[in-house]
């Protein structure tokens, strides 16, 4: 299968509307899943994002002034807009990321609207003032934000960030990633049908250095949002605290799904895998080591072990392609040099491999990859590789799978099963982490997302995520005229 080629743009859309980038190099797109370059778009400036950042800046007393109701009819009209477009963003995503179309469609775009559905639902049960005894305490926008978002999952982490600061009253100068960057413009089309006001929403193509810097570094920024890799979650911490502005970062994982002795077994190795090998296992999410009762622990790897080769590797686009490529080469070369890694620090390899899989002759594809046998110390069972690789650790007793599961860095996600959902929720409030699954419950669009330690700082989605961008002022009345004064806000401290 040929390139597909998608519009590009050497542009940046500023103010509401495409302005010419300073910069005249472009930044090449590559379809990872025949190494073809299939589109183009500006590098962004500092200057580039000075221009965006005194736009939002402008629009930023007006938008915040902007009654809620008016807000949230506007992003009613993106959802809508955005929902036209589904088929079309689903296409460019697959072209760049080299996700399958099917599940572009259902996961990387379905769920983006799903989390934008479930921030203007909860909107509307928003309260932005309380009162506290003779206190009036208000939430008030914070200011202007710049977000910037990865190239795994780029629409779902747009609508993560974006939609919560507008909710909010904050415009936004968003730098998406240089490896994802084209559905944008059908993002910002959308934006644009849907009226929304010249700079509430900014958008500068470029790398992290030339523009996520500038972005962080800016003193007419308020509130940093940004998701990707730890190590460039501290770089980013440090960067914004040379103004002392709010950061929030959302980074990476190493979750556990740890599994007790009570539990059904095919159901939940069959619900690990697939989890660990949503887009490719390129996802801070995904449930990358198995934890199992030891005397279990060949028989899971054998239920993995079937599971995994029940996948099928190949090109996005044909029918029945359950893992597409992965997004670069560069990824190509971390994922099969972890797998190697595995392999020299004795995990036993029960499926896959660094070996290229069959298919196609080109293209960043990798085997799906299951170990067993992994001691808790290894490399693969505390890196995050982001990629199909499944690491299965034995444990003995409930006590040493919840050390094991808590023994990491990091602490974004996990999950629980058991035969028992009351003994599966004690042990889940004994994890680390930010969200825990029992027994394969489902993805909440409205409850909070984000990790404890090095999975980042800070929560996304639903009231918590509109409050990331958020300022609270206390305001004191009188305490004779407390009463007759701010009678809207719900009284919560007598």
């Amino acid at each position: 299968m040929g390139a597909t080629t998608i519009p590009s743009t050497l542009a940046h859309w500023i103010g509401g509307e495409w302005l010419p980038a300073v910069g005249a190099d472009p930044i090449e797109v590559i379809d990872p899943s025949n190494e073809e370059v299939i589109g183009a778009v500006a590098a962004g400036t500092a200057e580039d994002v000075d221009r965006a950042v005194q736009a939002a800046r402008s629009a930023f007393e007006p938008w915040a002034q902007t009654p809620l109701n008016e807000r949230l009819a506007v992003l009613e009209r993106w959802h809508a807009e955005l929902g036209v477009r589904s088929e079309e963003l689903a296409d460019r995503i697959t072209s760049e990321v080299g996700t399958p179309l099917a599940v572009s469609r259902g996961a990387q775009v379905g769920i983006a609207l799903g989390i934008l559905r479930a921030y203007l639902d909860v909107a509307r049960e928003l309260r932005f003032e309380d009162r506290i005894g003779h206190s009036l305490v208000a939430r008030e926008p914070a200011g202007v934000v710049g977000c910037i978002t990865p190239w795994n999952l780029p629409l779902i982490i747009v609508m993560q960030k974006v939609p919560a600061a507008l909710i909010a009253g904050c415009p936004v100068v968003l730098k998406p990633s240089e490896i994802t960057p084209l559905h944008m413009i059908t993002v910002v089309e959308a934006a644009a049908a849907a009226g929304l006001p010249p700079g509430v929403l900014n958008v500068v193509f470029g790398d992290g250095p030339s523009v996520g810097t500038e972005i962080v570094a800016h003193p007419e920024v308020d509130v940093v949002s940004f998701t990707g890799s730890t190590r460039a979650g501290r770089n980013v911490a440090a960067v914004g605290a040379e103004t002392v502005k709010r950061v929030h970062l959302e980074l990476g994982g190493k979750s556990a799904n740890l599994i007790l002795e009570d539990a059904d077994l095919d159901a939940a190795v069959r619900a690990g895998v697939d989890q660990a090998f949503f887009n490719g296992g390129q996802s801070c999410i995904v449930w990358s080591r198995m934890l199992v009762p030891r005397d279990r622990q060949d028989e899971v790897a054998e239920l993995a072990a079937a599971a995994a080769e029940g996948y099928r590797v190949g090109h996005p686009r044909e029918e029945g392609t359950d893992i597409g490529p992965l997004v670069s080469d560069a990824a190509h070369l971390r994922v099969t040099g972890y797998i190697r890694k595995g392999i020299s620090e004795g995990a036993r390899l029960v499926t896959g491999g660094p070996e290229r899989p069959d298919g196609p002759e080109r293209g960043y594809y990798v085997r799906p990859t299951v170990f067993s046998a992994v001691d808790p110390a290894m490399t693969i069972a505390r890196e995050e590789i982001f990629g199909p690789v499944l690491t299965v650790i034995p444990y003995d007793g409930t006590d040493e799978a919840v050390r094991i599961a808590n023994d990491s860095a990091y602490g974004l996600h996990g999950a629980v099963w058991s035969g028992d959902p009351e003994r599966a929720l004690a042990v889940a409030r004994r994890l680390r982490t930010g969200m825990v699954d029992v027994n394969g419950a489902p993805f909440n669009f409205a409850a909070p997302f984000g990790g404890y330690k090095q999975s980042g700082v800070g929560r996304e989605i639903g009231v918590h995520g509109i409050e990331e961008f958020c300022e609270v002022k206390a305001i004191q009345l009188p305490e004779d005229a407390a009463d007759s004064i701010g009678v809207g806000a719900k009284r919560v401290v007598e």
